[in-house]
């Protein structure tokens, strides 16, 4: 029976974060059920926390609004008001729900993120791929998606569906990389999903090296989408780069999984 010594594993990742992590997404498919459930227990938990660990919110431009009251979200509207107002002069009381307050609003974000698991992955890029799905669920935990390509698309996680981060993580580590690329099937999904949310503020997040071998049209599923930004493997990033330039999109690369939270920061912040 295999077995997975839990602080030689720390230490492992304190000095070789990539392959420790590489090696943990390929134990997650492991034969023996005892070491497979310990990797999957761990992948979740690690991932989970370094992501948490760069995690930020998306910056959005706030806007004046008039909404119900809340105490701190505001100045009170007396045009708006009046009628609660009149209320409390005549009846010495008032329904709270009546006052109405003006004050700075954030927009929300939402964020569908689209992985590419065509061709063979496993080990770091499949690594990367669950490092992106825990980076997301950090920032957005309330109003995002997970979506695993190759020659279909698997909604790992649905927009308007609740799941535990962990369950995420080790559902697209479950989804081992094969087939072709379906690139614009993808892209569309993105967009059906991200319709589901009413954030004011909708990103996808492309994790691909671009190259689509299923015939459709990528460039203008791309450009139905509101933001894109497109992240590419490091030194295979040729193709993903002319696509990003192709659609307007934002770009950057990605070393490896313990990278991933980094590459978010650098296109979403």
């Amino acid at each position: 029976m295999g077995q997975l010594d839990e602080a030689a594993f720390d230490e492992a990742m304190q000095n070789s974060p990539d392959e420790t992590l590489s090696m943990l997404a390929d134990l997650t498919a492991a034969t023996d059920p005892a070491l497979r459930n310990l990797a999957r227990r761990l992948a979740g938990r690690i991932m989970i926390e370094l992501a948490r660990t760069g995690a930020k919110t998306p910056r959005g431009v706030g806007k004046m609004a008039l909404r119900r009251f809340q105490p701190d979200a505001g100045d009170i509207d007396i045009d708006a008001s009046l009628d609660a107002l009149n209320e409390l002069r005549t009846l010495g009381s008032f329904d709270a729900d009546e006052l109405r307050v003006r004050g700075w609003i954030k927009p929300g974000t939402a964020i569908s993120v689209v992985v590419d698991r065509s061709g063979s992955m496993g080990g770091k890029p499949l690594a990367t791929s669950a490092m992106a799905a825990a980076a997301v669920a950090a920032r957005e935990p309330n109003d995002y998606s997970v979506l695993v390509f190759g020659n279909d698309v698997v909604v790992a996680k649905s927009q308007n569906t609740h799941r535990s981060s962990d369950e995420v993580v080790n559902t697209v580590l479950s989804l081992r990389g094969f087939g072709t690329t379906d690139l614009a099937q993808a892209l569309q999904t993105a967009h059906q999903q991200l319709q589901r949310s009413r954030a004011s503020r909708r990103i996808t997040v492309l994790l691909s090296d671009c190259r689509a071998t299923v015939e459709g049209d990528a460039v203008a599923a791309a450009m139905s989408l509101d933001e894109l930004v497109v992240i590419a493997p490091f030194n295979d990033d040729a193709e993903a780069k002319t696509f990003a330039e192709a659609v307007g999109a934002r770009f950057t690369t990605v070393s490896g999984p313990s990278d991933v939270p980094d590459a978010l920061a650098r296109v979403l912040d």
